[in-house]
């Protein structure tokens, strides 16, 4: 099974390219295209900001062939890529090119999000308009379980794809295999709107194609190594060997590296390589 990880957060201390070959040099098979900074907002507004990333510019996709060619000379492929979030704001033209950008770096799924508040019928529409543009270019889409926290509340609640029946219908609705399930479990794991991890994972069964991987304590959106808190990956890696999950085991443990520096932040990739492997014998041992 290989394992992966998201490159955003070794790429805020050492850039893209040089990420890459952190990666590849910790043990990692594949990367995953963190594409968020092809748009950036102002949360607290809601509008998108102007930006001076490769990604934002003219020269989008010379900068993909370019972390392609790095990922080539170092032996990593790209598995798949996150797209700029959220998905109503960003709108279809940065929604297509991340798709193109995937394609380009070799990735086979592009993870997009559903609107947290639409429902399964709502979200179809803007999938079903991407379909058609991701079919041109190999490139599966998947879409993510969701959570949100309402002012005042004291843990997460339902949003888009955040429950086992309402993930699968997201799914089931639009019925096409260029259209996937990436189950967050971190985001399965938070009290108040998920199912739990294992008990998604074998309600989706052969949707399940890709994964973000992270721990926290089962209340908030942690994002931080596996085996550091409180979420049983035993639990998990059973539910993956009983549905033969045949995807990458790919990270999202990106808070994990805002405690080092571009010094040592190698370092703490190796110890997400490490946490990947262990994650993976768990699944062959079960």
């Amino acid at each position: 099974m290989k394992i992966s990880t998201e490159i955003r957060s070794t790429a805020i201390h050492v850039g893209e390219e040089k990420a890459i070959e952190l990666l590849a040099k910790a043990g990692f098979d594949c990367w995953d295209f963190s594409l968020f900074e092809m748009v950036r907002l102002n949360w607290n507004t809601m509008e998108i900001i102007e930006n001076d990333h490769p990604l934002n510019g003219n020269q989008w996709r010379d900068f993909a062939h370019q972390l392609r060619h790095v990922a080539d000379e170092c032996g990593i492929e790209c598995n798949q890529s996150h797209a700029p979030f959220p998905s109503r704001i960003v709108g279809m033209d940065y929604l297509k090119r991340a798709i193109e950008c995937t394609a380009i770096a070799g990735g086979k799924i592009c993870v997009i999000h559903p609107d947290n508040n639409l429902n399964a019928e709502g979200n179809a529409e803007m999938y079903n308009e991407l379909l058609p543009f991701a079919k041109e270019h190999d490139v599966k889409i998947a879409t993510e379980n969701m959570w949100n926290w309402e002012n005042g509340a004291t843990q997460s609640c339902f949003a888009a794809c955040s429950t086992s029946e309402d993930f699968c219908k997201h799914i089931d609705i639009i019925n096409d295999p260029y259209f996937v399930a990436c189950l967050d479990l971190g985001h399965a794991e938070m009290r108040g709107s998920g199912d739990g991890a294992p008990n998604m994972i074998r309600a989706l069964g052969p949707r399940l194609q890709a994964l973000h991987i992270h721990d926290n304590d089962c209340l908030h959106d942690s994002h931080q190594i596996p085996f550091s808190m409180n979420m049983d990956f035993n639990a998990i890696a059973n539910s993956l060997k009983d549905i033969n999950y045949g995807g990458e085991l790919t990270l999202e443990a990106d808070r994990y590296l805002e405690a080092y520096n571009k010094e040592n932040v190698y370092e703490g990739v190796c110890e997400l390589a490490k946490s990947a492997r262990k994650l993976e014998r768990l699944i062959k041992e079960a």
